[in-house]
């Protein structure tokens, strides 16, 4: 699938507990294709400098350098890790207090859009594989309705083609 390896897709670092799947993640595209004016652009999004606006995952390790700051002290992952849990789909607390309040609108709906939908393909496929196909149809999500190019969680248009698309994703930031 042209956007993303199948390494990626298998990447538990990428799944994110919360359901934002780091895989179509802003930051984590351009730490990951190096590409520093999309680094820029995200961080003056999300209010952080360019120089710590990097991610390669928030379920890497805490011990981990390129994980984004706010992802280190996430309310939503350290609840998710402290239950023992990798993600808010094996909760039955969810959805809780931390998603109903989390900062950002869109990526609430994109929670309350995913969380079922993981939930749905690891009583389909198991744990394993279930979770690998929740990140597969996250990566197929995000792509161009027009022009079929790669998008990015919270793209309010399409770099190629230039066609609106957040209606068709997750609504206007």
């Amino acid at each position: 699938m042209e956007g993303w390896s199948e390494e990626e897709i298998r990447n538990r670092d990428l799944m994110s507990p919360c359901g934002l799947y780091c895989g179509t993640c802003g930051v984590y595209l351009a730490t990951r294709d190096g590409n520093e004016k999309f680094r820029t652009i995200m961080g003056n999004l999300y209010g952080t400098k360019p120089e710590e606006t990097f991610c390669l995952g928030c379920m890497q390790s805490d011990s981990a350098v390129k994980i984004y700051p706010s992802c280190r002290v996430c309310e939503i992952r350290n609840c998710v890790k402290a239950k023992g849990f990798y993600s808010c789909h094996q909760c039955q607390d969810w959805p809780c207090p931390s998603i109903e309040k989390f900062g950002f609108a869109t990526g609430r709906r994109v929670m309350e859009r995913t969380i079922p939908i993981w939930r749905a393909k690891v009583a389909e496929y198991g744990d394993e594989r279930g979770s690998v196909e929740w990140a597969r149809a996250e990566c197929e999500r995000y792509h161009c309705s027009n022009c079929g190019q790669p998008l990015f969680r919270g793209a309010q248009r399409c770099r190629a083609c230039k066609k609106e698309v957040a209606d068709e994703l997750d609504g206007s930031l």
